[in-house]
């Protein structure tokens, strides 16, 4: 069997299906694409024992699993999950196994009542195009995901390495390879909201592109290189810092504005109004990270409270459990959220 193949007949063989014994054994018929899953050295495997608090030895193209009920059968979940991405065509990595354990944990913690069924197969919102498919890896990713298809606006809110920016372009870039758009236009405030750029050096290209820089990032990462080059040339995609919107009317584009807890009330209204017919807006940003001076108040925070309940608008807010660029970046944010809720209830036991 070549890697092509996808088998019509079960993935995998069940032996002693868990119940109080919480041991099975899962057998996969493609002995190349159960190595991948395994991981080099099994290191997927040893990354389930690591999160889930089981134990998960393989032998051949065979794991046996042993553990407590409802951890085994997360695990199992995830292993079917990640086995059918490679029987697609797709490739298994550390953080796309991290990925099918947070959500098959959450698959369970969203059970209103217990049972000791096994759980449906895991369910991931993805976006694809012709260089990458991405599926969802948290909870809150799947919801974000999911509202980018229905809504006209989204906002996604949280802290850094959440996937809010990346997701965004990826979306886009998708839009654009249908044809349900047709250029994406991407924004940032520059170096400040007040976007005074005067002292660098060069050009405007030249004085803005390292603060877009992670958009560019986004886009390289979804569509090819030389394609990349092409559409920004044929203005396609443009990259613009926010003071380029004003006075335009978007239409038939994906527009995204990323930092945007660094406008002003002004600013985001005038973003706010440039979309046009057949316009998709996505604006992304941490209200916790405002860098506008004090006593400015933010123009995204402010969005959140008057467009709350808005017919068309999606809020989707991520949490420090959503950050997914490195385990220890989920334990700086926290680490930093607490500090700041120390200082916060100090103040306001002070007034």
């Amino acid at each position: 069997m070549n890697a092509t193949e996808v088998v019509s007949s079960p993935s995998r063989n069940v032996r002693n299906p868990a119940t109080d014994a919480n041991h099975f054994i899962l057998t996969f018929e493609n002995n190349r694409l159960a190595s991948e899953l395994f991981g080099q050295f099994d290191q997927h495997l040893k990354l389930l024992e690591q999160r889930l608090q089981i134990e998960a030895h393989a032998r051949g193209n065979s794991v046996a699993i042993t553990g407590e009920l409802q951890a085994t059968n997360q695990a199992r979940r995830a292993l079917d999950f990640l086995y059918a991405r490679l029987q697609s065509g797709g490739s298994v990595e550390a953080s796309d196994v991290e990925g099918a354990i947070r959500m098959a944990v959450a698959a369970d913690d969203q059970l209103t009542l217990p049972t000791l069924e096994r759980k449906a197969k895991l369910s991931m919102a993805q976006i694809s195009t012709r260089k990458k498919t991405i599926a969802a890896r948290t909870p809150t990713q799947d919801a974000y995901m999911r509202a980018l298809e229905r809504s006209e606006l989204v906002f996604g809110v949280g802290p850094a390495g959440t996937g809010k920016t990346y997701l965004a372009v990826a979306h886009a870039a998708q839009l654009l390879e249908r044809g349900i758009v047709d250029k994406i236009i991407l924004s940032r405030p520059a170096v400040e909201a007040g976007e005074r750029l005067g002292f660098l050096p060069g050009d405007m290209k030249e004085k803005v592109d390292p603060y877009l820089r992670p958009l560019y990032d986004a886009l390289y990462d979804m569509i090819p290189g030389d394609k990349v080059e092409r559409a920004i040339t044929a203005g396609v995609i443009e990259i613009a810092p926010l003071a380029f919107m004003r006075g335009r009317t978007l239409a038939n584009a994906a527009i995204i504005l990323d930092e945007a807890q660094n406008t002003t009330s002004m600013q985001m209204k005038m973003f706010l109004t440039r979309l046009g017919e057949n316009g998709r807006m996505i604006i992304t940003g941490d209200p916790s990270q405002v860098d506008l001076p004090r006593g400015v108040t933010s123009g995204l925070v402010e969005a959140l409270q008057v467009l709350k309940g808005v017919e068309g608008v999606s809020v989707v807010r991520f949490k420090d459990t959503d950050v997914v660029r490195h385990p220890l970046v989920g334990r700086i944010v926290q680490a930093y959220d607490a500090k700041y809720k120390v200082q916060d209830e100090s103040e306001q036991s002070e007034h």
